[in-house]
């Protein structure tokens, strides 16, 4: 039961975008069509997994057992870096439309901070709830569950600008101005999980 409310505290109640402000970038930058706010969730969800077991084993029998804890944004930042080059020579070679929509912002992944904000969380035990140990099998369902996290406010934003596109927008409030609004309302809309954990931790008794 824990790991489901890790799973629903990090898509709702803590999502990376709206509650933590963590991957902005792509959210702004690849949320026109839904398409491309699909694949830049698959890619993200792909790395971010990835990026977290590998960063976590890195943590555990490298830089903890060498004191070498020191060099962990910068070592993790090489990882991310490397995962994101595979990443983007699979989708080239595999779906070339995908690499072609998704433009510069696939390069931008490795400068996610949503990538790396979570692979420190993970590495540093910081996010477990409540009757749960940190380790490999938590972190992974905390990565997983924030992409998906990650992905659904990604989708759900460019549904809502595509949307937006085909309306008659004051021209003051036309582009970046009207996403922002909007990014701003969907957020305090997830507000409304808030207390949903706490809610599942009395149910299930953790």
């Amino acid at each position: 039961m824990a790991y489901i409310l890790i799973f629903i505290t990090a898509i709702f109640v803590n999502n990376i975008v709206l509650s933590q402000f963590l991957g902005i970038c792509p959210f702004l930058g690849v949320s026109k069509k839904v398409d491309s706010a699909l694949g830049m969730g698959a890619a993200v969800a792909f790395v971010l997994t990835l990026a977290t077991i590998v960063t976590y084993l890195l943590q555990i029998y490298v830089l903890k057992a060498f004191d070498l804890e020191y060099l962990q944004t910068i070592a993790f930042i090489l990882v991310i870096a490397a995962l994101v080059q595979m990443v983007e020579i699979i989708l080239k070679k595999s779906a070339p439309a995908l690499y072609q929509a998704l433009g510069v912002f696939l390069p931008l992944i490795t400068t996610n901070c949503c990538i790396l904000g979570v692979a420190i969380l993970v590495a540093n035990g910081t996010y477990a709830t409540q009757g749960l140990e940190p380790n490999l099998l938590t972190g992974v369902v905390f990565a997983l569950s924030t992409a998906i996290g990650f992905a659904l406010a990604l989708v759900v934003f460019a549904g809502i600008r595509e949307q937006l596109a085909m309306m008659d927008v004051p021209k003051g409030m036309q582009g970046m101005s009207i996403a922002l609004v909007t990014a701003g309302l969907l957020a305090m809309a997830f507000m409304g999980f808030s207390g949903v954990d706490n809610g599942l931790k009395t149910l299930f008794g953790l």
